[in-house]
């Protein structure tokens, strides 16, 4: 179930603006599409699930909206080239580009297979750099464009038994800063997010276990639990003027999670933290 958005326009400076979404059929991408078009931008949903990206569409459109699904496989750079010539052709010149779609193969690093090592960096990692790429010509002609790269918290801290996942997610901090560095003086921003524990259909499953989530809210400052609007809020910050002067960035939305680290040292009347 999608948000209610909570964004000023007027504040943002987003209104009327292109912005592309990768993996905007559910979860994180489909919130960060959501709360776009609420700006008032116009928002083309690309995801491999076209039908999934077509019912998140229509309820931005029957909301007042404005968005296009499109089916698009982002380790394909013939699906890529496609998707962003119909954005093109259909919307006009994309201004902001979200990479956020993403996928995880859990396995341990003795036996995970080549396969799905190269699996999940086509798209984790190598997918982000064929959108970039797609899209670069659409951003400079919109003037002030802005790619956000969704990363993870994984990119920082070795995530165990998921294979190419936080290999990935690194990959895609240093990307996003190259692309900084390399693009910024062309009039191209890029920054990355890096979410923590956020509650998407992929994690659903975790939380069925009794007490995981009050275990893992446990261990943020912040108590909780994140939930895609939280990562949605930090992209539109990022994909609008008003971060103009943040470019290879790397910005944590993780509760305070990563704040955590000697509290969670057991020190007898000193902290209360249990995991």
């Amino acid at each position: 179930m999608m948000s209610t958005p909570h964004v000023q326009t007027s504040w943002l400076h987003l209104e009327g603006r292109i912005c592309a979404v990768t993996g905007a059929g559910s979860g994180i991408g489909a919130a960060i599409a959501t709360e776009l078009a609420a700006a008032g931008a116009r928002v083309a949903l690309l995801d491999r699930d076209g039908a999934a990206a077509a019912q998140v569409a229509r309820c931005l459109d029957s909301a007042g909206g404005s968005a296009i699904a499109l089916e698009c496989d982002v380790s394909r750079e013939a699906s890529v080239q496609q998707a962003a010539q119909r954005v093109q052709r259909e919307l006009g010149h994309c201004g902001v580009l979200v990479n956020n779609a993403g996928m995880l193969r859990p396995g341990p690093l003795d036996s995970v297979t080549v396969e799905e090592w190269n699996t999940v960096l086509a798209v984790n990692l190598t997918g982000q750099l064929l959108c970039a790429r797609a899209f670069k010509a659409q951003l400079l002609a919109a003037g002030q464009g802005s790619i956000v790269n969704v990363a993870s918290i994984a990119a920082l801290h070795p995530q165990t038994h998921s294979g190419a996942y936080s290999a990935s997610k690194a990959g895609v901090l240093l990307m996003s800063r190259q692309l900084a560095a390399e693009w910024g003086p062309q009039g191209i921003r890029s920054n990355a997010i890096c979410p923590g524990m956020i509650r998407t259909p992929l994690s659903a499953k975790f939380y069925e276990e009794p007490c995981l989530e009050a275990r893992r809210a446990a261990i943020t400052a912040s108590r909780r639990v994140g939930e895609p609007i939280d990562i949605a809020n930090a992209a539109l910050f990022l994909a609008s003027p008003r971060s103009g002067y943040l470019n290879g960035a790397e910005l944590v939305v993780d509760g305070g999670m990563d704040a955590m680290l000697m509290d969670l040292v057991p020190r007898p009347g000193f902290n209360a933290t249990t995991v």
